[in-house]
């Protein structure tokens, strides 16, 4: 192994060992949206920006733009300038004519003596209207005023983010599973006027108290100087009220009630231009306060509807289920904008995966004839780990699926490509982030043919570039990583940081810039603050956040491939690896393991991951210490908590544990690290 003690953080020790590669089944080739390998040179860099028409043109707008892409801001890029149009009209009202009577939503309680919820076109119509007069006639909600949302996975959530659409109002979705303070940050950094909330959800089989978060997101927004007027209360049941926290009186307001006074309305679309906020979008704040992210209207769909076509390769006919929540921007983009833009039918799952078993997802699928499934590798990692022969006992066929959120290891690759899709499903393993918008970098299902670990190349009209801190350009098939970037603009590219546009361009486009006065976007690379390599075939392999690294006596050592060692053992389901401080060697990796079920821990488990990380990276790769864990902490998304194990191996404080979906874990770990107290 080369010494590396002059390499940047970006500059990530590469150890991955090339895949072999899939090609993708003939079935699905025959039936694909885009089999034209044409499209890459449609979409290049000569064709630029007009290559992006043909994803303006999957939708209806109410004036065509004059000018495809505005530089006069830079980097504030501004798409379809002139364009005006409706995103609800683009997601429902558009489709009313051909498929009136076409399941848009399937609702599946978690509890599974509960009755589905099927919502056509039609109801999504009606239901959409109304609560739009709702927030007009009862909240004086206009064009332009922000509405937070904080509910968990139920009809009600997209029904009334496309209710604000419809009134050219901009939504602030924050995931059901963040505490009322979170929430309430949200509230205070958007000076939204109107919270919306659900009394109560289920999770792992209890039905959890959800509107007593919604006392404490006010407090917090009054507390930082933003006053709340009006509460809506969604109800889990009709006409029951399950949470403890009573209602405030002159505040707080049953949505059902409200709707009474507008069975039957009719809001006409507010048509916006192309540029005007549709969302905002709240990174999780791992370091200071939220971000913000401002997500367009024209732009924005445009981009979510084009990479559902042709990467998701939905059709009307197809039975799409993506597990991700709709508090995150895969939910936006990939559960309600896209699809909806394209007419699919999608499937809504208000419970975790595993409940009440890890047969699940598969009885949901095997049910409604899913077809395309779309998850994180969080999720194929736990639903291997728990069961890890389940897929084979259903008759489920998906033609398609997707992993997104994060690397996923080739070891977990494989069991979702033989035993979930059957060696017949074409993989997408997508790259991209809450800024934007949509894929970055992803294999298109019918052209290439997939490889394990790798995200693939940069999606047609995106060019990605590696550069070393320097600025200098690192050539494909280099085993040498570096800052991962995008070259040119793309519609569904973020805005802004709401409120804080100096952040904005700090963050994520003057790193590469030469020049700040620049209009031209050649200036302005946007910088993602990811690690990556390029193969020589030109796929990308993502190595994680650029300063998720381990320095080992000047080696940097990458978390993602030091885990998927750990996961080339076989009895290993889950691993995470955090650095942990040494007197001698600066930082060494530390580990922790999930077992497969069947499984014991032993020092015979422990040896076997010690040598398969020494194989597959090398001595100098050898961890501290391995722990062998009952389980993860992980948040309410199924995320492992890695700051959370990373405070334990160095002593430290973990901080408030109480919002993780499995808190009491944290505690069992800390005994067998550090000795009960």
């Amino acid at each position: 192994m080369t010494d590396q003690t002059t390499v940047t953080e970006a500059q990530i020790a590469v150890h991955w060992q090339e895949e072999e590669k899939f090609h993708p089944h003939h079935s699905f080739i025959a039936q694909a949206n885009m089999t034209d390998e044409s499209i890459y040179t449609r979409f290049g860099l000569d064709n630029f920006p007009d290559c992006y028409r043909e994803y303006a043109d999957l939708l209806t707008w109410d004036k065509l733009w004059h000018t495809i892409l505005d530089t006069s801001e830079a980097p504030t890029w501004t798409w379809f300038k002139g364009g005006m149009l409706n995103v609800s009209v683009n997601c429902v009202d558009r489709h009313l004519a051909l498929h009136r009577n076409k399941a848009a939503f399937i609702w599946v309680p978690e509890l599974e003596d509960e009755p589905l919820v099927t919502l056509t076109y039609q109801e999504l119509y009606a239901r959409v209207n109304e609560m739009a007069a709702v927030l007009r006639d009862e909240c004086g909600v206009k064009s332009g005023d922000r509405v937070t949302i904080h509910m968990p996975m139920v009809p009600e959530l997209p029904i009334t983010m496309l209710a604000c659409a419809r009134l050219g109002a901009v939504h602030s979705v924050v995931f059901g599973g963040f505490s009322g303070h979170a929430c309430g940050q949200r509230v205070s950094d958007s000076g939204s006027k109107v919270l919306v909330v659900m009394d109560a959800y289920y999770r792992n089989g209890g039905l959890i108290d959800h509107k007593e978060k919604a006392d404490e997101a006010v407090k917090t927004a009054k507390e930082e100087g933003v006053n709340v007027e009006h509460v809506l209360v969604w109800q889990r049941y009709k006409d029951q009220y399950h949470s403890q926290t009573k209602m405030h009186s002159s505040r707080d307001h049953f949505v059902a009630d409200l709707l009474t006074k507008h069975r039957s309305a009719i809001v006409p679309p507010v048509s916006m231009p192309a540029e005007a906020p549709l969302f905002l979008m709240y990174t999780s704040g791992t370091t200071g306060r939220p971000k913000g992210c401002q997500h367009s209207s024209g732009g924005y769909l445009s981009y979510a509807a084009g990479t559902s076509k042709f990467v998701q390769d939905i059709h009307p006919t197809d039975v799409y289920w993506c597990m991700a929540d709709i508090g995150w921007i895969t939910g936006h983009s990939y559960i309600v904008y896209g699809p909806l833009a394209l007419a699919a039918t999608s499937i809504l799952y208000e419970g975790v995966p595993g409940y009440p078993d890890s047969g699940r997802p598969w009885r949901i699928a095997e049910r409604l004839g899913v077809n395309i499934f779309h998850t994180a590798p969080t999720t194929i990692r736990m639903l291997r780990k728990a069961g890890p022969d389940e897929p084979l006992k259903y008759n489920i066929h998906f033609k398609h699926m997707t992993t997104v959120g994060e690397p996923i290891e080739p070891e977990v690759w494989r069991w979702y490509y033989f035993t979930v899709g059957k060696g017949k499903a074409a993989i997408v393993d997508t790259y991209w982030q809450t800024e934007t918008g949509g894929f970055l970098c992803s294999t298109m299902p019918a052209i290439h043919p997939m490889k394990p670990g790798s995200a693939g190349p940069g999606m047609p009209g995106i060019h990605p570039i590696i550069f070393d801190d320097d600025g200098h350009e690192i050539p494909a098939g280099t085993p040498k990583a570096g800052n991962m970037c995008i070259r040119n603009p793309w519609p569904g590219a973020f805005q802004t940081i709401y409120g804080d546009r100096d952040r904005f361009v700090k963050t994520y486009y003057a790193k590469f810039n030469k020049d700040p006065k620049s209009k031209d976007w050649r200036d302005w690379p946007y910088f993602t603050g990811d690690a990556a390599v390029a193969a020589s075939d030109g796929y990308y392999r993502i190595l994680g956040r650029v300063d998720d690294v381990i320095n080992v006596a000047g080696h940097r050592l990458g978390t993602k491939e030091l885990e998927s060692a750990c996961l080339l053992v076989e009895e290993v389901a889950e691993a995470a690896v955090v650095p942990v401080n040494d007197e001698i060697k600066g930082k060494m990796p530390e580990i922790y393991l999930a077992l497969k079920p069947g499984y014991k821990k032993s020092k015979a488990i422990e040896d076997k991951v010690v040598k398969s990380i020494e194989v597959s990276i090398g001595k100098i790769a050898r961890p501290r210490h391995v722990w062998i864990v009952s389980d993860m902490p992980k948040t309410r998304s199924g995320k492992i908590m890695r700051r959370v194990l990373a405070s334990l191996s160095n002593g430290r404080d973990v901080g408030d544990v109480t919002t993780l979906a499995n808190p009491e874990v944290v505690e069992e770990i800390r005994q067998m690290v550090q000795g009960a107290k």
